[in-house]
C-alpha cells in the first residue's frame, strides 16, 4: 500500500473504501498501483481547516448562478465586473457564487470544454476566480462527461498519441446502442479519422462534445488532477454536469449505470477524506425518483437539485392549480443527514420538463408548453426511448415566463414573479437564484437570432452601467423586483427555521395556496410559509394553521403582527407570507 499520513483508524476506512470502488470501476488494473496514483495527486495537499461537515451549509446559505460574462463594464474583465456588482449592489447577500463554466471552451456556452486547467482570457483570469473565492464560496462546473473536440485531449486522439489515445468511447457494429437515452436529437455517432481509419465516437450532446472513457482509470485521474487545481484555487463545491450519462454499457440505456453511481461515491470517498469540506452535487435532470437516487447510501452527492420543483412551480402558477405541487412535497423524503436539497426555479438552462414526467398530466405539460410559447419562449425537443420527440426543457426568461396564465397576460407578473422566487427560497434546502432572475431580465430575441439556440434567450450580457440606471430608477421592473427580492433574501438568511435541513411539512390548506411549515433544528422557530397562487383574493383562517396561542405570530414579509389567531386574513393574489413566531428584524 502507498504511504499515506497517520490516523490509522481513519485512513484504514478511507482506503477499504476506496479499494473497493477502485476493484468495482477497474478489476482489470492493480488496485494498489491506483491507490498510489490517487494519493500521488492528492497526498501533501494542504487546505485550510475545515468546519466539520456539520457547517458545510445554515440558513444564511443563498447561490448565485451566473456567467463569467454575464455582467460587462468597459475596461473591465467580465470576472472583474462581476466581483464589483457583488461588492457594490449586493453586499452580503449571497454566500455561493456558481460561475458557470469559465474555461476556454468551442460551444454550449461554455459546456464544450477545451481546457479545463485555465481561466478563458476572456473573462479574466485565476487571480479573478482567487478573488472571488476569498469572499465567497463559489461553485465550479466539473464538466465530466464530455470535453471539446478542440481539446488537446482529442487532437492526441486524432493523432494516436497519449494523453488521449484512449480517453474516448469507440462505438463498433456490434455495440447496441438502441436503448440509448439522450437530451438531444443530433447523431449520437461521430466518424472521425485516426492512424487506425474511421472511428465512431459516442456523443450524447453534440458532435463538438466528445464522451470521455472513464473505462480507462487514467481519465478518472486526470479528473482528480483537475479537482486537485480547482481546490488550490480556493473552489469548494463541484457540480458534476450531465455525470448522470458518464458510464456506457452496450445494450443498456447508458444512464444512472451502477458504475456511474459507482464513480461518484469515488469521488465522494476522495474529497471527504482529504479535504472534508468540499461539496459534490450532482447535475442529473431527470425524473424526481432517478435524481433522488443520487444521495447514495448518504455516500454520493452531498446535494442534489430538486429540479421537479421548477416545472411544477411554474405550472401552478399560471393555471392556479396546486394540486401537483403539493402532492410532489408531500412525497419528498427529508433530506438523508449531511445531505440537502439545492432547489431554483430559473437557471442558464430552460425549464426542465423531465422532471415533471409521471408528476404532469401530458395535458397538463401541453398546456404549459402552450402558454409558454405564447410569451415569447421556445421548446427544445429530446429523442425519447420510441425514437420519437418529447419536449425536454421550456426556455425562456423567468420573468416572462410569468407575464400571465393560462388565460393570458394580465397585471400580477411582478407580483407572480416574485412568489415564484420566494416560494423557492423557503423550501426545504438551499436556495439558488440565477442572475437575470434577480435583475428580472426579460427574453432575449436578438440572442436567439443570432446564435440559432433557443437557450439564447435566456443568457443575455448585461452592460453594467445600463443596469445601474435601471437598478436607480425606482419605476423600473428590474429595480423593483431587484430590491424587494434581495430585501426577502436579507430576511430568509436570519430564520433559523430556514436551515437547509430543518423540518418540514405539507399543509393542506386551500385549493390556491401553497402553504408548508418549517421548524428549527432546536424547535425554538417555527414558520408558516403561505403562498397564493392564484390572480384572486383569498381568505386564510389563522385557525387552520393551529399557530400556538402563547406566542406571539409575525409576517416576516410584509412585517404584520397577528393578535387575533381566530381572525380571518385576506391574501392578495400572489402574495406570499412567512408567519413566524420570532420576532421580525428591525
Amino acid at each position: 500500500m502507498p504511504d499515506m499520513p497517520q490516523h490509522s483508524d481513519e485512513n484504514a476506512d478511507f482506503l477499504s473504501s476506496l479499494s473497493g470502488h477502485l476493484e468495482l470501476l477497474y478489476p482489470e488494473h492493480s488496485v494498489d498501483s491506483l491507490i498510489a496514483d490517487v494519493n500521488r495527486v492528492f497526498g501533501n495537499f494542504s487546505s485550510v481547516s475545515t468546519n466539520g461537515v456539520s457547517d458545510r451549509w445554515s440558513a444564511r446559505d443563498c447561490i448565485l448562478i451566473t456567467y463569467g460574462d454575464s455582467l460587462r463594464e468597459p475596461g473591465l474583465a467580465p470576472l472583474e465586473s462581476l466581483n464589483r456588482f457583488l461588492d457594490e449592489s449586493l453586499p452580503g447577500i449571497f454566500s455561493t457564487i456558481h460561475v458557470l463554466p469559465f474555461s476556454p471552451f468551442s460551444s454550449d456556452d461554455g459546456f464544450a470544454v477545451v481546457d479545463y486547467r485555465e481561466v478563458n482570457p476572456t473573462l479574466g483570469d485565476w487571480s479573478h476566480i482567487n478573488s472571488l473565492t476569498s469572499k465567497h464560496k463559489v461553485m465550479a462546473d466539473l464538466v465530466i462527461n464530455h470535453v471539446s473536440s478542440e481539446s488537446e485531449w482529442f487532437s492526441n486522439y486524432v493523432k494516436g498519441r497519449n494523453p488521449g489515445k484512449e480517453y474516448f468511447i469507440e462505438i463498433s457494429d456490434a455495440d447496441d446502442i438502441s436503448q440509448v437515452i439522450r437530451p438531444r436529437i443530433s447523431p449520437l455517432r461521430r466518424p472521425t479519422n485516426t492512424p487506425d481509419g474511421i472511428k465512431h465516437l459516442w456523443c450524447t450532446f453534440s458532435h463538438d462534445q466528445i464522451d470521455l472513457n472513464f473505462g480507462n482509470p487514467e481519465v478518472m485521474l486526470e479528473f482528480l488532477k483537475i479537482i486537485r487545481l480547482y481546490l488550490e484555487q480556493g473552489i469548494r463545491i463541484f457540480r458534476l454536469d450531465a455525470v448522470g450519462f458518464l458510464w456506457k454499457e452496450s445494450g443498456t440505456t447508458c444512464i444512472h449505470l451502477p458504475k456511474t453511481h459507482e464513480v461518484v461515491r469515488l469521488l465522494r470517498t476522495v474529497v471527504d477524506h482529504y479535504v472534508p469540506n468540499t461539496v459534490l452535487i450532482t447535475e442529473t435532470n431527470v425524473p424526481n425518483h432517478e435524481n433522488l437516487s443520487y444521495f447514495g447510501n448518504r455516500n454520493e452527492a452531498h446535494i442534489v437539485y430538486n429540479f421537479s420543483l421548477a416545472p411544477l412551480l411554474v405550472h401552478a402558477l399560471l393555471t392556479a392549480e396546486t394540486h401537483y405541487l403539493k402532492r410532489w412535497l408531500m412525497s419528498m423524503p427529508p433530506a438523508p443527514a449531511g445531505c440537502t436539497y439545492l432547489n431554483f426555479v430559473a437557471s442558464h438552462d430552460g425549464i426542465g420538463m423531465r422532471p415533471a414526467e409521471g408528476l404532469l398530466s401530458e395535458q397538463e405539460q401541453a398546456q404549459m408548453v402552450e402558454t409558454i410559447v405564447r410569451f415569447g419562449g421556445r421548446v427544445s425537443t429530446r429523442r425519447s426511448e420510441d425514437g420519437g420527440e418529447r419536449v425536454y426543457e421550456l426556455n425562456i426568461s423567468l420573468f416572462d415566463a410569468m407575464k400571465g396564465t393560462v388565460d393570458g397576460e394580465d397585471e400580477w407578473q411582478l407580483e407572480r414573479f416574485l412568489c415564484s422566487q420566494t416560494v423557492m427560497m423557503a423550501v426545504e434546502g438551499i436556495p439558488a437564484v440565477y442572475i437575470h432572475s434577480l435583475l428580472a431580465t426579460p427574453n432575449d430575441e436578438n440572442a436567439v437570432q443570432a446564435t440559432g439556440h433557443n437557450r439564447s434567450i435566456n443568457r443575455p450580457q448585461l452592460d453594467v452601467p445600463m443596469l445601474k440606471r435601471a437598478l436607480a430608477d425606482e419605476e423600473t421592473s428590474q429595480s423593483q423586483a431587484f430590491r424587494e427580492l434581495t430585501r426577502r433574501l436579507q430576511i430568509r438568511c436570519c430564520q433559523a427555521a430556514f436551515h437547509p435541513n430543518a423540518t418540514q411539512f405539507t399543509l393542506q390548506s386551500g385549493d390556491a395556496f401553497f402553504a408548508f411549515w418549517r421548524q428549527s433544528r432546536d424547535r425554538e422557530q417555527s414558520i408558516f410559509a403561505v403562498n397564493n397562487l392564484s390572480a384572486k383574493h383569498q381568505q386564510l383562517r389563522l385557525t387552520d394553521l393551529n399557530l400556538i396561542s402563547l406566542d406571539v405570530w409575525y409576517d416576516l414579509i410584509s412585517g404584520d403582527c397577528f393578535t387575533d389567531l381566530n381572525a380571518t386574513v385576506e391574501v392578495r393574489p400572489y402574495q406570499c407570507l412567512w408567519i413566524t413566531n420570532a420576532a421580525p428584524n428591525k
